[in-house]
């Protein structure tokens, strides 16, 4: 059975409890602005990473004092505890912390880009 990382489902919910509130390294706005705003500005991705009109809307509300990662190698899939609703692409992906069976997402791929070319 191939390994899987539990980074893909953990990464988001594990940087605000670890980073924002156990070790008090950033407050949460600059950890969204790492985890958002800075990522999609780097990739040069137009209409992504701020909350404007005219923008794909991909938005989470969740509880800053109660968001706990649980995804391990183990159960990489194990979703985290927290998070109320997740909105992508302005579709409803988590709704009252249960998954909605929605899949709105789509590969970014920025300008110019080659695939296998880095």
């Amino acid at each position: 059975m191939p390994l899987v990382h539990p980074r893909p489902v953990g990464i988001f919910p594990r940087r605000l409890e670890h980073y924002v509130r156990e070790e008090k390294l950033m407050g949460l706005e600059e950890a969204g602005r790492r985890m958002i705003t800075l990522p999609a500005s780097i990739l040069h991705l137009k209409y992504r990473g701020l909350l404007n009109a005219g923008t794909f809307a991909d938005i989470v509300v969740f509880d800053s004092r109660g968001i706990i990662d649980h995804a391990t190698f183990e159960d990489p899939n194990h979703y985290s505890e927290g998070v109320r609703y997740l909105f992508v692409n302005g579709k409803t992906v988590v709704q009252e912390g249960q998954p909605t069976r929605a899949f709105p997402s789509r590969a970014l791929r920025r300008p110019g880009y080659k695939p296998g070319v880095l």
